[in-house]
Parts: C-alpha cells; structure tokens; sequence
C-alpha cells in the first residue's frame, strides 16, 4: 500500500483518508535510504516494557521532507527537549509516515489528530477552508491514531 492521502469535499466538510506506510523500527542508515524526501506526516512510536505502542509524537515534514525529518526527530544526539530525548535512549522508537503534497491539507490532518489525540493541549491551527474534517485511516498494521 502506498502511503498517501486521498481528500472528498463536501462543503463546508471535507474527508480524508489516511493510508499510512507499514510501522518500521527507526534505523537512520534504514530512513536514509527508504523514506522519500517529501512532504507528510509521521508518527513515532516507542515499545514500553509490555510491548505495547505507545505514540509520543506527530508532527509534519515541509521544508527537507519526511527523510531529513526523521532522521533529525529519531536521534536522540539531536533532541533538545529532554523528555522526548529519554525516550528516545531507552526504548526502541518506531515510526510510520504518510506523504502529503499539500501543504493546507497538511495542516487540516494533523490538526485533526492534534485536537483528537490532545484536546486541550495543542497548539495545531488548521487550513481554516472546512467547518468540519474528518479523517479515516488505513493501515496495514492495524493501527489507528484515533478510533
């Protein structure tokens, strides 16, 4: 499955669906010469002692794409804040992406998972063109961001 998005507007609503890439354990040598060098979105995940997933970031690749992204947000030499960078020495990180060209639908998805996953505690503006957005995700990994 090719990870991409694929968009439905119905004004003033608009509907996306997610098709992430299949989840992969951050390997630097692995994201430079796999993960395209466009603009997306990404997850990073990290395995807790009982193997469970546990997401700790979303965040968008514009300027340098999702290659140059990941590789800087899954090294723990170059996080400065201190919180994730202990994640990111004491657990196996895994991450997942999803390519969007359009920088508007860019924001509208993550302000999506922004105001769903963390309500309260985000700081995520959308595009302002829907009244609504609503997202759907396909992975082959059976995994959801927000059910």
């Amino acid at each position: 499955m090719e990870p991409k998005i694929t968009k439905l507007v119905e004004d003033p609503n608009v509907y996306y669906t997610v098709f992430w890439s299949r989840l992969k354990k951050a390997d630097r040598y692995e994201i430079i010469t796999k993960v395209p060098s466009v603009a997306g979105i990404f997850e990073l995940y990290y395995e807790d002692k009982y193997k469970k997933l546990n997401l700790f970031h979303i965040s968008k690749a514009w300027y340098g794409g999702l290659r140059n992204r990941l590789r800087k947000d899954t090294d723990p030499e170059l996080e400065e804040d201190e919180k994730k960078k202990k994640i990111l020495e004491d657990n196996d990180i895994l991450y997942r992406y999803t390519v969007i060209p359009s920088y508007a639908d860019m924001s509208d998805v993550l302000y999506f998972f922004a105001s769903t996953y963390r309500p309260h505690a985000h700081k995520v503006v959308s595009s302002g063109r829907y009244e609504s957005i609503f997202v759907n995700e396909v992975s082959e990994d059976k995994i959801v961001t927000v059910d």
